[in-house]
């Protein structure tokens, strides 16, 4: 198949890490830290469970998050895991620190399915405060101006920092009566706006931050069939798209799963590019420099992208 010139003027490199195994496996996460594009060590094996998410802490850690409720941190210097956080009691979800104070926060939150929100010092390990959100299934968890906010599958919620919900957003009227869920959010603090996507829906839905009850404007995607994933890299918005294809709207194995890169103040899409022949599971921004994406086991590939 031909690369449109959109995706081979964007794309740096692809990178394989399911090399050398018997066949590919999900990209279900993914982390940068400094350092060049070679693949150090294979694994580092931690349980038996699936990596859920991660998040860079402080120059040489990474804390992960997993299905079986554990969290480890890893140290990045000799690449082993020496400590493990017990306390939630179901998969953990999401890991966040305030933008505001970067890798070098000492307060850490981490939330798990069941609605358990957990604030840590990084320092001690210890909780400091534990907070329960009553909600259908929470996603992932970001702090923003030391703000909570929740993407559940039912709602996306605002907390006040005694951690009762303060704003609630729910899913638009018409996609409450079909099997729908939100996916992912991204909050733009300084405008007072947040996006959403549902992964079985091609419309990304914009919101106002003061409660509205409809979005304020719902932006049908090319091309896709569902929204699974979303960052803001400067002042874009990349969205990670499931496959489409012209038959039946499933993924065939050619490359039709797209990352869409969106203007943020015009809502324009600026590109479409192509480069998994499976849904993407996960973005993750390299310093606003790069995007990487990562797919499903159908591709199972890591794409690098420059930013522009």
């Amino acid at each position: 198949m031909i690369v449109p010139e959109t995706t081979s003027d964007t794309l740096k490199h692809k990178i394989n890490p399911s090399m050398g195994l018997a066949e590919p496996q999900s990209v279900l996460v993914l982390l940068y830290t400094p350092a060049s594009w070679t693949m150090l060590q294979n694994d580092i094996q931690m349980g038996q469970s699936e990596v859920t998410c991660m998040m860079g802490l402080v120059q040489d850690q990474v804390w992960m998050g997993s299905q079986d409720s554990v969290i480890y941190i890893i140290n990045t210097l000799g690449m082993s895991c020496n400590k493990q956080l017990t306390e939630h009691r179901q998969e953990v979800t999401g890991l966040a620190v305030d933008p505001r104070d970067g890798n070098n926060s000492r307060l850490v939150y981490s939330c798990s399915c069941d609605g358990t929100i957990l604030q840590w010092d990084s320092i001690s390990l210890k909780v400091k405060r534990q907070f329960h959100l009553s909600c259908d299934r929470l996603l992932s968890i970001q702090i923003h101006d030391g703000t909570p906010w929740c993407c559940c599958g039912d709602s996306v919620v605002e907390l006040k920092k005694n951690g009762t919900p303060q704003r609630r957003i729910t899913l638009p009227d018409d996609l409450r009566s079909m099997p729908s869920s939100f996916s992912c959010v991204v909050v733009i603090p300084e405008q007072g706006l947040l996006f959403t996507g549902c992964s079985d829906s091609v419309e990304l839905c914009l919101w106002q931050t003061n409660g509205s009850k409809h979005p304020c404007r719902r932006i049908s995607l090319p091309s896709t069939s569902g929204i699974t994933c979303m960052i803001r890299v400067k002042n874009q918005i990349w969205v990670g798209c499931r496959g489409w294809s012209s038959v039946g709207g499933y993924c065939d194995g050619l490359l039709r799963s797209r990352v869409l890169v969106m203007d943020l103040d015009s809502l324009a899409v600026l590109k479409e590019l192509l480069a998994h022949s499976d849904n993407i599971h996960t973005l993750c921004s390299v310093e606003d420099r790069y995007v990487l994406s990562g797919s499903a086991r159908r591709d199972g590939k890591v794409a690098i992208w420059k930013v522009e």
